[in-house]
């Protein structure tokens, strides 16, 4: 096991609460209070340690996806100067000192986990995604590898509509794994040009390319002002008692601009924590 350092502050059992809050999550799998998750065909497991986290085995092909997946690339101090002049930001800032975000590493499985979170519960949404990953991918000891693009590529709709999608959704991963698109490729565009290529396939949607930009590419202005969450939790802090609009969440971004990222993860982990 080594030590693989992390930048200060970071709190990992705040920050990897994702994993827990809505059940299981095969493919990052909290497991004896460690996170596993299947690096290159190897489960990597990655527990709390003083100024960073302990991963084994740990080489030079797991080192940067753990520090994606872990967040590290989020400028925390940066944001914690600019929550200190924001009213609400300070006091979440402060409640909830060292959370990083955890990312996505992978683009097709950050798109095929948004298809399957569309207008579903997260419950609901990851069991669905547990049965995909039980029955596409591969296990390991204890996490499994999230299923390929070349496997759900070769896949038929029915058999994702028999784990629970409804048939739209098993048509858009379908299609998406299908398509031409070069998923990694989008990570040199700027965000407007990701959010046009991906909202010209199907069942790709505005909601869905705003968390890729957040949670995949870790993009500083990601905003998912659609999303119901992020309307409660804006609500809830900045709403003076009434339920917020799409469009005045979405007005309500351009006040965290460059942290409207950072800010809206805030201010989703103070809702959760409220409630």
């Amino acid at each position: 096991m080594a030590l693989l350092e992390l930048p200060e502050p970071y709190a990992f059992e705040l920050s990897t609460a994702r994993y827990r809050a809505f059940g299981t999550d095969l493919a990052n799998l909290w497991h004896a209070d460690g996170l596993h998750r299947v690096v290159d065909g190897q489960e990597v497991r990655i527990t709390e340690a003083p100024g960073g986290v302990d991963v084994e085995p740990l080489d030079a092909v797991i080192e940067p996806v753990v520090r994606k997946l872990l967040g590290a690339e989020f400028d925390l101090d940066a944001f914690y100067a600019f929550a200190a002049t924001q009213p609400v930001l300070a006091g979440l800032a402060e409640e909830l000192r060292g959370l990083r975000p955890p990312i996505a590493v992978e683009p097709f499985e950050s798109l095929v986990t948004s298809i399957t979170a569309q207008q579903v519960s997260l419950h609901a949404a990851f069991a669905i995604r547990n049965r995909l990953i039980e029955r596409f991918g591969v296990r390991a000891e204890h996490a499994y590898s999230f299923p390929t693009r070349e496997r759900l590529a070769a896949a038929e709709p029915d058999e994702l509509f028999a784990l629970g999608f409804s048939r739209r959704k098993a048509e858009y991963v379908t299609g998406l794994a299908r398509s031409d698109l070069d998923l990694h490729a989008l990570a040199l565009l700027p965000d407007d040009e990701v959010k046009t290529e991906l909202t010209a396939l199907p069942g790709i949607g505005e909601w869905t390319a705003d968390w890729f930009l957040a949670r995949h590419l870790a993009r500083p202005r990601a905003w998912p002002a659609g999303d119901l969450g992020v309307r409660k939790a804006a609500s809830r802090f900045h709403g003076d008692g009434r339920d917020l609009t799409t469009d005045e969440v979405r007005a309500l971004g351009e006040r965290f601009d460059p942290f409207q990222n950072l800010t809206a993860h805030y201010l989703l982990a103070g809702l959760l924590q409220a409630t």
